[in-house]
């Protein structure tokens, strides 16, 4: 068939179309182009399917489209903007602890309508924590039961059977069963070191400057501490207050109350050095942080001398697999880490990021598990 000829009946038949109501965009206009030149106007059944593919895109068209197509076709008078009806559409705000009812459900089947629903995820995800309602903070602890916050694994004392060709080889294993050849050795057993989590501390600060932020980020340690083993957690503000055994409740409300009650320097000063050397003295070096994952979660405002900060930040690098630093202020336009503490402790930082989303949250986690990142 001549595409001029094609052309011209499609452009006619689509205008018609459009002026009888249907919404038929320009892509699937020249779609219809391309099916008449390739179907030829001499099978009516092949026009009108080649029509229907490509120029209805919803049920409630189907009508409008038979009707014009057979008086476009037949050369009868087409009715010019005719009725649509269209399905009114309901929005409806999913709550994902409260199960639809029956009569909920029995109301909308009923009604000759479209639900669409919106969850609140992917708002929440990339919202500062800073803006957060009080509602909004109960969502967002939900959410984070699902970050997985694991960490990297080292080798173990222990040893395993292995399956490899190569390594050390299973003496025991191997002249065990050579007894029961007849004392020929018909295999060489091997044997891999067994791998263990690393332990993972967390060290965040409530004091005044962090208060926006602590209280989103105490809920993501909670769900750290009680969602695995091997987990730390500490608060920083002019103290340094151990909250492991307080956070170890998988009740979150009852978690959160026990942690308010333990740290009575909740939205106060803030001495990071000497927290730092606290935790150094009384558990890190005396074998908490050695080989672990060390999160410290602050804005780094020390009121503190600077000096005993970066001292303390080296002797904790010593010790530890690697140092992550979670500043919630990173995010913010502009940032240079020009406080103090911050200034002083980021030499001996193994990362630096920010922590003031939930998305900056779940990159978190996948930082800590990323064993190619460690130094």
């Amino acid at each position: 068939m001549n595409a001029g000829r094609a052309e011209s009946v499609a452009v006619g038949f689509v205008t018609t179309l459009r002026r009888a109501g249907l919404e038929i965009p320009l892509a699937s206009s020249l779609l219809y182009v391309d099916s008449l030149a390739a179907t030829g106007l001499a099978d009516a059944d092949q026009v009108y399917w080649a029509g229907r593919a490509t120029l209805v895109h919803r049920p409630e068209d189907i009508d409008i489209y038979d009707q014009v197509f057979t008086a476009f076709w037949s050369g009868a008078p087409v009715p010019v903007e005719m009725t649509v009806d269209r399905l009114p559409v309901t929005v409806a705000l999913d709550d994902p602890d409260e199960p639809e009812s029956s009569d909920d459900r029995a109301e909308t089947e009923s009604a000759d309508t479209i639900a669409v629903r919106y969850s609140a995820v992917e708002t929440l995800s990339e919202k500062d924590f800073a803006d957060y309602t009080a509602e909004e903070l109960d969502e967002a602890r939900r959410l984070m039961k699902r970050i997985r916050l694991v960490g990297p694994t080292r080798s173990s004392r222990r040893v395993r059977p292995s399956g490899a060709v190569q390594g050390p080889l299973d003496l025991r294993r191997t002249v065990r069963g050579a007894l029961r050849s007849g004392g020929e050795p018909m295999r060489l057993h091997r044997r891999t070191r067994r791998r263990r989590p690393r332990r993972l501390v967390l060290l965040l600060d409530v004091s005044g400057s962090m208060e926006s932020y602590a209280r989103a980020l105490i809920r993501f340690v909670h769900a750290a501490v009680a969602g695995r083993t091997r987990v730390e957690a500490f608060a920083l503000g002019t103290r340094l207050t151990r909250l492991t055994r307080e956070l170890s409740s998988r009740d979150p409300d009852r978690a959160l109350r026990a942690a308010a009650a333990a740290v009575a320097d909740w939205n106060g000063g803030t001495r990071l050095g000497d927290g730092l050397r606290e935790f150094n003295d009384e558990w890190g070096c005396r074998g908490m942080a050695r080989g672990a994952v060390v999160l410290v979660m602050s804005d780094g405002w020390d009121r503190g001398d600077p000096e005993v900060m970066a001292e303390q930040m080296a002797r904790l690098h010593r010790v530890a697999h690697r140092v992550i630093w979670v500043n919630p202020l990173k995010s913010s336009p502009g940032y240079a880490p020009l406080a103090q503490g911050m200034a002083a402790a980021l030499p001996h930082v193994d990362v630096f990021m920010e922590g003031h989303s939930l998305e900056s949250l779940e990159t978190l986690a996948a930082v800590v598990l990323d064993q190619e990142a460690s130094r």
